[in-house]
């Protein structure tokens, strides 16, 4: 059998309206596994799965908003037995850290690390009840393993995200759910696509990547999908960059 394969499987991907967590719903659907796509948008949604389903796969829409604990609870309920959880929902707001209001930090936390945090706990309960394993992948940041500016808000949930990753693999391996956490580096998408419109950031990245281009949604999916299959088996608890060297490489105009 392929180990790549997911035929069987059930995937929910939290946050699959646009950007990452599209992309990867639609490979998780491409390699094999039923896929629910679910958001706040449910009518964009819709029309994703459909697409979709006319691609020849199997996928379906499930509304979700991780800022209501009454929406995850319905959605966890509606959302049935699943093999594979992707967690990619999450929002961001750029400024100076003294400058953030209570509402504002209130909102990030809850999005983007409680209502992951509890959507978590209720599916991978469940996982843990029907003994048959599963793979649980979170989407986490360039923040997840190092510091940048404006962004703080953002870094702790998903310096968060880093440390739940860590530790629910050491608390459900026994269960054989295997969590893994990829970090993104600098892929466009709406969310930031203003960002990388002036020259001053293009400029500035052609220097600090080994691969200088940016990155595209396109490039986290691939990496998910491993990480659904049985061949990503022995393989959790990790922090994964997918950033073109970002966090590890750097250039600079020297030439011997």
């Amino acid at each position: 059998m392929n180990p790549f394969s997911l035929d069987g499987k059930t995937a929910l991907v939290a946050g699959a309206s646009r950007g990452i967590g599209l992309a990867i719903a639609e490979a998780l659907a491409e390699a094999g596994a039923e896929t629910i796509l679910a958001a706040r948008s449910l009518d964009k949604l819709e029309a994703r799965a459909q697409a979709i389903r006319e691609r020849g796969f199997r996928a379906r829409a499930l509304p979700l908003d991780l800022a209501d604990p009454d929406s995850i609870v319905s959605a966890a309920a509606a959302a049935g037995d699943i093999d594979i959880l992707a967690n990619v929902a999450g929002i961001n707001i750029r400024k100076r850290f003294e400058q953030y209001t209570p509402e504002e930090y209130a909102r990030v936390l809850q999005v983007n690390l409680h209502g992951i945090v509890s959507l978590t706990q209720k599916l991978g309960a469940r996982m843990i009840e029907r003994g048959r394993g599963g793979k649980i992948i979170m989407i986490g940041s360039m923040t997840s393993l190092l510091g940048l500016p404006y962004l703080t808000v953002y870094g702790i949930t998903k310096s968060g995200i880093a440390g739940l990753t860590r530790t629910l693999a050491a608390e459900w391996g026994r269960y054989d759910i295997q969590v893994n956490c990829i970090a993104p580096g600098m892929i466009e998408t709406d969310l930031n696509r203003a960002i990388w419109a002036t020259e001053a950031m293009k400029t500035w990245y052609q220097g600090v990547a080994s691969n200088p281009r940016l990155g595209a949604p396109a490039d986290v999916a691939p990496l998910a999908v491993f990480l659904a299959s049985r061949g990503a088996d022995y393989i959790t608890g990790q922090v994964i960059a997918v950033d073109g060297g970002y966090s590890t490489t750097a250039v600079w105009p020297f030439e011997p």
